[in-house]
């Protein structure tokens, strides 16, 4: 019985597998043209036009401190971005319309690009004003399919910051909740899935169009459909594993031959890594949707073949600049240069659980990791003094419902705090000062900040320690860009990085770096950043293939838990510089590297 079902799954397969080989370049065409025309074009636009809307408005972010400031004081910029949102979401709306009219023009052999355009007119104009928050929930809710069935690189992008994942997965109740929302999220997603289809396809408004989605979409379409995509991404991944195990055993004995000899079949090889790896994803994506919309009476594949030589040239102009591209990142990538090493950072003082945050016996034992900096964190007291600590309240690891605005510093610097096993006294930032003098280590200091602090927080902070700031060549970040403008104001000559839990702009602000959570960090806001001789701190960075990925993207200083890994996995990264690990780490580490 099992070995029928996976038989007819096969054959299944197989039988989209054959469209695939009739039409392979034209498929090609078609994603690799919207690949690069969102790449090049579509993504630096909005990027672009987001940073102008908050520079015209002489407003460097956007974040929960200052959202109902723009709504009620600058009111134009708001709707502003909210008009650039709804065009965004009518072009990802544009973009699977020309992926699924293209996959069923090039399918049933009878492309054109006249007919094409033509039908995506016509979807634009079946979409009301009315459906775009539905579209916007219906595009959330398909994200978990965007890079296996909806491949397109602007839905990708949507993702939640791994900050907020790990703050969430920390406590159980939102762990659950969480759970709870990703399994409600897929289920809907699976039974609205042919919303998209049933609106390009058959012309049907969103609403109704998602009716009839969760009309086709019973038990028996959810299994068929899982198993089908669970054998086909598994297929997927075999051919790519023995490919690129191949490419790299190859590599191995080629780093034997001369370096300059090895260094151009190096390039060679990675580029045909990227080329496979960009064929597979198309074709998963190709099989991947006929599978999904062969439900649907108005799809049907036709085995006759029609010969469409302009869109064949077309395909092999475009593999041809996706090549030249890509050949010419590889150079950069695999030659001979000097990659900075990333600062090393301490996250709250701590690695590898070895004490309590922010506390100084954590710091001492830290320190002998040989840290570039310990981060740590600042809150003003009930007396208007400064106490190290990263909480807003004391409940977590003091038990007591208390903040530090609630206490003066004499009374705080008398609680025991627990965490992972240790017990350290809360220490003034005077204490902490002195303890890291001792041992001769550099400081990056965040300055929290709550509704309660003192109106001149900012003059007490700077007129106390300012000049020892300088002087020791300590830095300052806050995720408050008040403090940023405040200090700079203030005492321009304090190194203020500004805090962004997540990137959607270019960098324009008064900061003097910045420090960005990794998940939402890439390489463009860093090498526009760079431009500006504004380094780019990377938080917070656990994982050796995340480290690693940090260091080839080029940031400045990777903030982490695990000082240890960190420090192991940048001697690993100077250490392996040959040819064939390069290659290596672009599979494992820079999957979704591209030429774009």
């Amino acid at each position: 019985m099992e070995d029928r079902f996976l038989k007819n799954i096969f054959q299944e397969i197989n039988r989209y597998a054959n469209n695939f080989r009739k039409y392979w370049l034209q498929y090609i065409a078609l994603f690799i043209g919207i690949d690069l025309f969102t790449q090049v074009l579509i993504i630096p636009l909005f990027r672009y036009l987001t940073t102008a809307i908050l520079k015209a408005s002489v407003i460097p972010f956007i974040s929960y401190q200052n959202i109902i400031t723009i709504i009620s004081t600058h009111t134009l910029m708001f709707l502003c971005l909210i008009l650039e949102l709804i065009v965004l979401l009518l072009v990802i709306y544009g973009e699977f319309s020309l992926i699924l009219l293209g996959i069923r023009e090039i399918s049933q052999g009878r492309f054109s690009f006249r007919v094409l355009f033509k039908e995506l007119w016509q979807s634009y104009r079946s979409v009301r004003i009315g459906s775009v928050l539905l579209l916007a929930v219906y595009f959330l809710l398909i994200v978990p399919f965007a890079d296996l069935v909806y491949r397109t690189p602007l839905l990708a992008k949507v993702q939640i910051p791994e900050f907020i994942l790990d703050f969430m997965t920390r406590n159980i109740w939102l762990a659950s909740g969480l759970i709870i929302f990703y399994l409600l999220a897929f289920i809907l997603g699976i039974r609205l899935i042919l919303t998209l289809p049933i609106m390009i396809y058959q012309r049907k408004k969103t609403f109704l169009a998602m009716k009839e989605s969760w009309n086709l979409t019973s038990r028996k379409y959810w299994w068929k459909l899982l198993s089908r995509l669970l054998v086909l991404g598994l297929s997927a991944s075999i051919i790519l594993l023995i490919f690129n195990l191949l490419i790299y055993l190859c590599q191995l004995g080629l780093d034997r031959l001369p370096r300059n000899v090895s260094f151009i079949f190096a390039v060679f090889n990675l580029l045909l890594v990227q080329l496979v790896s960009e064929l597979v994803a198309i074709w998963i994506s190709i099989i991947s949707l006929l599978i999904v919309v062969a439900p649907l009476k108005s799809f049907k594949l036709q085995s006759k073949v029609k010969k469409t030589i302009k869109l064949k040239v077309l395909a092999l102009c475009l593999m041809l600049v996706f090549a030249l591209a890509a050949g010419a990142n590889n150079v950069l990538y695999l030659k001979e240069i000097d990659m900075q090493r990333p600062l090393t950072i301490s996250h709250r003082g701590v690695s590898d659980k070895n004490g309590v945050q922010n506390t100084i016996p954590a710091l001492k034992k830290t320190a002998k990791l040989h840290p570039d900096y310990v981060e740590i964190d600042l809150h003003e007291t009930k007396d208007k003094q400064f106490v190290v600590m990263h909480d807003e309240n004391l409940k977590q690891l003091a038990g007591i419902n208390k903040t530090p605005k609630d206490l003066t510093l004499k009374q705080l610097t008398r609680i025991t705090l627990r965490e992972d096993g240790h017990r350290a006294k809360i220490a003034s930032f005077d204490q902490y000062l002195k303890a890291a003098a001792k041992i001769k280590q550099k400081l990056l200091i965040e300055v929290k900040t709550t509704p309660n602090d003192s109106t001149k927080m900012l003059q007490n902070f700077n007129k106390k320690y300012g000049k020892l700031i300088i002087k020791r060549k300590y830095q300052v970040q806050s995720l408050d860009y008040r403090v940023i403008e405040g200090l700079h104001q203030i005492n321009p000559k304090l190194f203020v990085l500004y805090i962004q839990p997540y990137n959607f702009t270019y960098p324009q602000s008064l900061a003097n770096g910045y420090s960005m959570e990794y998940s939402t960090l890439n390489n463009d806001f860093i090498w526009q950043a760079q431009l500006q001789n504004k380094p780019v701190y990377a938080w917070t960075v656990n994982a050796p293939n995340m480290m690693m990925k940090m260091m080839y993207d080029n940031v400045n200083g990777i903030i982490t838990d695990q000082l240890a890994e960190l420090n192991e996995t940048i001697k690993d990264f100077e250490d392996n510089q040959s040819y064939a690990n390069k290659l290596l780490n672009f599979i494992l580490i820079l999957p979704n590297e591209s030429a774009s």
